[in-house]
């Protein structure tokens, strides 16, 4: 990656951070100093770490350069000159939880890192100092997420991280996912093992090798201490584990597990819910005959229908006739609404439950009689973290949906998130010297608590917002649109910078649109007030955001039918032809003529028809229209197929066959230039596969030519070809960006002023010539690429080349302070130009009449390269120009201003760039004040 950078002929085209904030995005652990909560460390899933010594009134980041910005944990030595320990690969194993390249080392605030092993670790639950010793380190590494492997479990260094011993191993499935020690005795540790397998298609998130295992002879041998006699939970129902001990008795633990394990039959189960009024259920309807259907009365049926929100056109007529004809059986009723988002939910299973133990682990209690209802639902290997009061051993903390804590030691619990904090809970810092004061981070950031969560405020200083999509309009200033991680849809102006002017406006410049999971974002440009977007599993709406006004649009199934599947990032596209129509990808392609509120189903299943799993999968990704020619489309899946049709969705053919298969196919970009030409981007993150797959075919799919071959072993999540310049094609990768100008046949590195984070789309703004980018960790970025698009034959073949420069408005005020306290307001102009080989150019601007005003060096790069300039005057040229006045009192020249310096007047000047003998020219306009 480093590599490509250096040798980029784009090298400084600079990246600016366009926000947001407000929402933030998912920390992972929070390490604050011990006696003063105000300074503290927050690492993020995929936005890196960040320092923060006033209370978060201000961060500092100090991870972003390295090899990933991904984490799992972090460990500070508050005793001994605050070296930083960094695990790298996100613990939570979500759809958009990275993989990390193992354990580092800082000893001097974050300014450089080295790296300490455990590379193919790729997560890491826990990592615990020694008290005393600072050379011994142990680890809970949690493996591969989507892949076996036996570079899992617990390890120890005794050399600071410079060799590792495996002392807790299990199986290539279960990892450890948390690690706590005795503060009385570091002989004694604990370690949470879990058993997790995850599939693009299936998530198996529990199993009987999870447990307890303890050690008392500092981490070098362990044994299992939850076994059947010990009152834990045991068997395939186990799921993740999370361990706190009490400091001031370390025979008192608490552990709190996703038990994944079926709840007993007559226990009330959320499947069941709404059903009361009709008598019918679910788990009834699942097993009832056609015979005994026909029996109910209508009006039951008619109930049902209307609680489950059935469409208007299902009648309890109409069904019951449906039954008798043999149409559809009473089990369709069910499956009818059994889609991904509803079995996220509907969950039957025993869920979060909290156990202590006051005897170091020998025996285990469950501290409560009724189920944690409304904290885990299925995905309680999201959370897993527990907390006990440093002070009080009856007061706990369990992270979940939401933030819930007990005085009574778990008999008893209360949501202690207020209205100011989000609703995912991953990390919990409690204070051991202030009662009371809180560090909480979510799904949406940082917040602090000094009353035990009776008030909250936020401290989301950071622009590390985790984008899936994104998307412009064509208002003015242009506007960006995203939809986030758990933080909904928003869109604002393109020209944010995150600073308090915004706030003294009374508002936040970005506004929500909708919440959940935001998706993906089309937005009809002929107003620019019609958006398109939604949450996750493809429940979108068309929203008017003059009037708010939201019209909900779902292509459905019909009765009697096996649902729609949706990706959890379902794809939309608003064609650029008609921005009446829109595309939206079930399992199939569905358009709409009119904005959505009708639809036609223009395909059979695009994909391999799915696989049995609890994650939906047979799933359309990526769908595009040719720009060139209307009704020519393409449709990618998550199981390896692309189809092209030429005739509107009339026909398809499948083109994928000369592609690697089986990959999730990430994006399908149609050309800009050539109705034929498409290019395709394959994810291998879902099989723990790094390669970067980008192919291109110029004859509609029949052959493919692979590109990016020099690319670093990153996942490509999208591809965009430029609609100017075609030999120009822009990639975004788990770990950064790369640009093409040879039309995919090598690339190089942009990121001058963009961290490592996720790139997950790009759009370009063409009236702007701004590529916008959408990070999964670090917000939106925007660069001006209006001299990349013009790095094309033969320009490149020139030595030296001027671009135009952009004119200026000349200001009074140059050079001049507002008051003695301000610094003078300075004026700059980048003079942009290409220089085929390196070496130091001269820099010199001239008066109309060829006299010069300035000169300077400056040491070029190999291609673009961009001279900054104050529009001063050299000391020289001033000085002459007062000798001749002395002389001449009629000769008018510019006066010098406050801070010594004489700038340029209105006018045209040249500019010159010259090197080796060569030299080009542009010219360069301050216009009068008022012109514009």
């Amino acid at each position: 990656r480093e590599a490509l950078f250096e040798a980029s002929l784009v090298r400084p085209i600079p990246f600016r951070s366009v926000g947001p904030t407000v929402m933030s995005g998912r920390v992972v652990d929070i390490d604050a100093q011990p006696s003063d909560g105000t300074v503290f460390y927050v690492a993020y899933a995929s936005g890196g770490l960040w320092k923060t010594t006033n209370n978060g009134a201000s961060f500092t980041p100090l991870f972003d350069d390295q090899a990933t910005m991904t984490i799992g944990d972090i460990a500070v030595d508050w005793q001994r000159d605050e070296v930083i320990w960094v695990g790298t690969g996100e613990k939570n194993a979500s759809r958009s939880s990275y993989a990390g390249t193992g354990l580092y080392r800082s000893a001097d605030g974050g300014q450089t890192w080295e790296h300490r092993g455990l590379a193919d670790a790729h997560r890491i639950g826990r990592i615990v100092l020694h008290p005393y010793d600072p050379e011994v380190v142990w680890v809970a590494a949690s493996g591969h997420l989507y892949s076996p492997n036996a570079e899992r479990g617990v390890y120890r260094t005794d050399d600071g991280g410079r060799t590792w011993v495996q002392t807790l191993y299990i199986d290539e499935h279960t990892g450890a996912i948390d690690l706590m020690i005795d503060p009385s005795n570091p002989d004694i540790l604990y370690a949470a093992m879990w058993h997790r397998t995850r599939r693009a298609w299936d998530f198996v998130e529990s199993g009987a090798t999870s447990g307890i295992h303890k050690s008392t002879d500092g981490g070098r041998t362990w044994a299992l201490i939850t076994g059947p006699a010990s009152g834990f939970p045991t068997g395939e129902g186990v799921g993740r584990i999370g361990l706190d001990i009490y400091p001031e008795d370390p025979r008192i633990l608490y552990a709190v597990v996703d038990n994944q394990a079926a709840r007993p039959e007559e226990s009330d189960t959320l499947a069941d819910a709404g059903d009361a009024d009709s008598g019918l259920t679910r788990d009834s309807l699942r097993e009832m005959t056609v015979e005994a259907f026909l029996e109910l009365d209508v009006a039951r049926v008619e109930a049902y229908l209307r609680e489950n929100d059935f469409p208007d056109e299902y009648t309890g007529e109409t069904v019951v006739e449906g039954v008798r004809a043999g149409r559809y059986r009473p089990q369709a009723l069910v499956e009818f609404h059994e889609d991904a988002n509803a079995r996220l939910f509907d969950t039957d299973v025993v869920g979060a439950e909290v156990y202590r133990s006051d005897d170091a682990g020998a025996t285990w209690r469950r501290t409560h009689t009724e189920y944690l209802d409304d904290l885990f639902y299925t995905y309680g290997y999201y959370f897993g973290e527990i907390r006990v009061a440093p002070m009080d051993p009856e007061r706990i903390y369990v992270l979940g949906v939401p933030l819930i804590a007990s005085s009574d030691g778990g008999q008893t619990f209360a949501a202690i998130d207020g209205d100011n904090v989000h609703s995912d809970h991953q990390a919990l810092w409690v204070s051991a010297s202030r009662p009371g004061h809180l560090i909480d981070g979510n799904d949406c950031g940082l917040n602090i608590s000094f009353d035990d969560g009776a008030h909250w405020v936020n401290a989301n200083a950071p622009a590390v917002g985790q984008f899936y999509a994104i998307g412009v309009d064509n208002a003015t200033p242009y506007r960006v649109y995203g939809g986030l991680q758990d933080n909904g849809v928003w869109y604002g102006p393109s020209t944010y910078e995150a600073s308090p002017r915004w706030w003294m406006r009374g508002e936040y410049p970005y506004k929500p649109l909708l919440g959940g999971d935001g998706m993906q974002v089309e937005i009809d440009t002929r107003t620019n007030d019609i958006v398109y977007t939604g949450s996750q599993f493809g429940f979108y709406s068309r929203i008017e955001t003059a009037t708010s006004k939201r019209t909900r649009l779902r292509p459905t199934h019909e009765l009697g039918e096996r649902p729609l599947r949706f990706n959890w990032q379902t794809p939309i596209h608003l064609s650029r032809h008609n921005q009446d129509i829109l595309y939206l990808g079930s399992n199939k392609l569905h358009r709409s003529l009119n904005r959505g509120d009708d639809w036609e189903t223009l395909s059979g299943d695009l994909t391999q028809g799915g696989r049995a799993g609890d994650v939906p999968y047979g799933t359309l990704t990526s769908i595009d229209e040719s720009p060139v020619r209307f009704g020519v489309l393409y449709a990618g899946s998550d199981d390896g197929f692309v189809h092209r049709s030429p005739d509107g969705g009339a026909t398809w053919a499948r083109i994928s066959d000369g592609l690697p298969q089986g990959l999730w196919v990430s994006r399908v970009e149609a050309s800009h230039h050539d109705e034929r030409r498409v290019f395709v981007a394959l994810n291998g993150y879902r099989f723990d596969d790094f390669t970067p797959y980008v192919y291109r075919s110029d004859d509609a799919g029949v052959t493919w030519r692979r590109l990016g071959t020099e690319l670093p072993a990153e996942p490509v999540n999208v591809v965009l070809e430029d609609a100017v310049n075609e030999d120009v094609l822009y990639l975004g990768t788990d770990h950064g960006l790369y640009v093409s100008l040879d039309g995919g046949a090598s690339f190089m590195a942009m990121k001058a002023g963009l961290p490592h984070a996720p790139v997950h789309d790009l759009k370009m703004q063409e009236r702007e010539q701004e590529l916008v980018v959408g990070t999964h960790g670090r917000s939106i970025y925007v660069a001006s690429v209006a001299h990349l698009r013009q790095l094309k034959e033969p320009l490149l073949q020139k030595s030296i080349h001027v671009f135009p420069v952009e004119a200026v408005t000349h200001s009074p005020r140059w050079g001049a302070a507002g008051s003695m306290w301000s610094e003078p307001m300075v004026p700059e102009v980048a003079i942009w130009f290409y220089g085929q080989t390196a070496g130091v150019a001269v820099v010199r601007v001239l008066a109309e009449d060829g006299e010069e005003l300035s000169r300077w060096e400056v040491t070029a790069d190999a291609g673009l390269n961009a001279a900054r300039y104050d529009l001063s005057i050299s000391p020289e040229t001033a000085a002459r120009w007062e000798a001749e006045e002395a002389v001449n009192e009629r000769v008018e020249r510019p006066g010098e201003s406050d801070n010594g310096k004489t700038y340029l007047a209105p006018g045209s000047y040249t500019v010159e760039v010259a090197r080796d003998g060569v030299s080009a020219r542009e010219t360069l306009v301050v216009e009068a004040p008022g012109r514009r």
